[in-house]
């Protein structure tokens, strides 16, 4: 009987020790929380003091006002953020169809050589932009391009410096990126899915839009979001290309940085630079539960 307390430390003892193995967990993961804090959160709170800040034309002193933020959403401004954003739709609705067509395809391929090869090349493809993509199409579906001058575009009104020509130059980096998204979706359709649905009488046209597609739609929602904020966010290729002949939020913010237009409305490129990091949030809010759904599925 006089046992009996000697063992009751025991359990505080047992819950403390997890304790400390969580708080010490914390330790590794520091140097990276402090990287993310000066990489994001300084640029951040640059960007946020410089976008609110108005320097009077004639004495020079500065104030803080949402005169940037006003100015930014009217005018050329305005008409260039709805430019990128319609861009940015119009090109991600039209890789995710193609994108999950040809990812179809790859899963479902009998050569594994095939499906290694068009994944392989999906993950160099979408990393490939910038100014030597623009040079490509360029030199192939420009006014002097190869195929341009062998099978007579200009004369059927093609351009490829137009909103058209520069959707099909961003195709050739959001298509890739959507097969490397959808794959892992398409081979989590389980076999016995399909089996079920076949066993009772359902076609094949049936079985994807009563199984596969809802199974697939977070997927699909979150490629879709995935390709939006690349396209939205993409400068070099559109600067090397298009110049300013297609409105874009990007291209507006480097003449307003480099007074190209105007003179002195750096403030006014943060504040463009800022409606960009809300549009970035509303997609990453959207991407981010679609995706826990989607792997919740597909587990």
């Amino acid at each position: 009987m006089t046992a009996a307390p000697a063992l009751a430390p025991a359990p505080a003892e047992t819950t403390a020790a997890p304790v400390r193995r969580r708080s010490a967990g914390w330790v590794p993961v520091l140097p990276l929380l402090v990287f993310v804090v000066l990489s994001f959160g300084v640029p951040v709170l640059a960007m946020l003091n410089g976008a609110f800040t108005v320097k009077d034309p004639t004495g020079g002193a500065d104030s803080y006002s949402s005169a940037n933020f006003t100015a930014s959403l009217h005018g050329a401004y305005l008409t260039a953020l709805l430019g990128s954003i319609r861009l940015s739709a119009v090109s991600a609705v039209l890789a995710s169809v193609l994108g999950l067509l040809l990812a179809q395809a790859v899963v479902t391929s009998r050569f594994s050589a095939l499906r290694e090869a068009v994944l392989t090349a999906s993950g160099v493809l979408a990393n490939f932009g910038g100014v030597p993509l623009a040079f490509a199409f360029v030199a192939t579906l420009g006014n002097s391009g190869v195929l341009t001058r062998h099978l007579g575009l200009t004369a059927l009104g093609w351009s490829l410096y137009s909103f058209w020509g520069l959707t099909i130059t961003y195709l050739y980096f959001l298509i890739p990126l959507m097969v490397l998204t959808i794959t892992p979706a398409l081979d989590g359709l389980r076999a016995q899915w399909r089996e079920a649905a076949q066993n009772n009488g359902a076609t094949n046209g049936q079985y994807w839009r009563h199984v596969a597609l809802p199974v697939l739609t977070p997927s699909l929602l979150g490629g879709f979001v995935l390709l939006f904020g690349s396209a939205f966010a993409a400068y070099a290729t559109a600067a090397a290309m298009v110049g300013s002949s297609v409105p874009l939020v990007t291209l507006q913010i480097a003449n307003a940085i480099s007074g190209n237009v105007l003179v002195g409305q750096e403030n006014v490129a943060l504040a463009l630079s800022l409606d960009m990091i809300v549009v970035a949030g509303l997609v990453m809010a959207v991407y981010l539960p679609l995706q826990r759904r989607s792997t919740r599925w597909l587990a």
